[in-house]
């Protein structure tokens, strides 16, 4: 069977569970979730994983069920079955902050920056929440601002930065505790083109420092210019998965999805 088409796998949550135990790499593994609201069945037996290391894209239409399937992920919707597992550990009933603590970032759609506070301010107030020295704070807070290209901007009040800016403060408060993995949602909403390479370089440089990164975004062509893999969900389903040149050429996501005029031309991965 082509494993583009195969719809979702009907994954046993004991032999799930034992085949991550084996896994060297860290990985979120999601296994048969579903998902109702209100009678309506949005996510049905989704399965995915996504392994440090790796930049993995959630994408579909509208109604397609992957912001449900992404909010399982992160924590703030609970799935009516299936788990979700970090490694062996089950943190299906995790909440978000939980999460966190083991390594689970998250960066939301919607402005999180405290605008009437500084760069440095809006970094620091995550900080001080980490069991770690002043000192390493303070180094680690420096360390940010140079990674993220904003020490010019570590007075700037929140209120006065760019979307693109925005995005880069943000990006380095998820980067604060040092997570394992970072799940994106709607990175490149919001900011203008010049703005969006620079988002997609930032997300290809958390990779090489050995990061794992979940995306959903309705950017497609952006999305699947920096992932290694891709998922496609419609009507609450996995349709295909792959590379983004497989999933770009296959016609299932063509057809429901991506529209015959997608070019592979348009896909090929970045690389710094």
């Amino acid at each position: 069977m082509n494993n583009l088409e195969a719809t979702l796998p009907n994954n046993n949550e004991t032999n799930l569970k034992s085949d991550i135990i084996q896994k060297n790499v860290d990985t979120i593994t999601v296994g048969s979730v579903c998902k109702s609201y209100k009678g309506r069945q949005v996510v049905n037996n989704v399965s995915l994983d996504i392994k440090k290391g790796e930049i993995v894209g959630l994408l579909g239409p509208n109604g397609a069920g992957k912001t449900t399937t992404f909010y399982m992920v992160v924590g703030l919707v609970k799935p009516d079955s299936g788990k979700v597992f970090y490694n062996d550990k089950d943190i299906t009933k995790k909440a978000m902050y939980q999460r966190a603590r083991i390594g689970v970032g998250y960066l939301p759609q919607e402005a999180s920056v405290f605008r009437k506070l500084t760069v440095k301010e809006n970094i620091w107030l995550i900080l001080e929440g980490i069991n770690i020295s002043h000192k390493e704070k303070k180094e680690r807070l420096d360390m940010l601002l140079t990674d993220l290209d904003i020490g010019r901007l570590s007075n700037s009040l929140g209120y006065s930065l760019s979307g693109g800016e925005r995005r880069r403060v943000e990006i380095a408060r998820a980067l604060a505790a040092e997570p394992s993995f970072i799940l994106l949602d709607e990175p490149f909403a919001g900011v203008d083109p010049i703005a969006v390479q620079d988002i997609q370089s930032i997300v290809i440089k958390l990779q090489k420092k050995g990061l794992g990164l979940l995306i959903t975004d309705h950017n497609v062509r952006e999305t699947l210019a920096i992932v290694d893999r891709a998922y496609i969900m419609s009507n609450g389903k996995i349709l295909v998965s792959g590379s983004a040149q497989e999933v770009a050429t296959n016609e299932t996501a063509r057809k429901f999805y991506l529209g015959d005029r997608f070019q592979l031309d348009q896909v090929e991965k970045l690389t710094e």
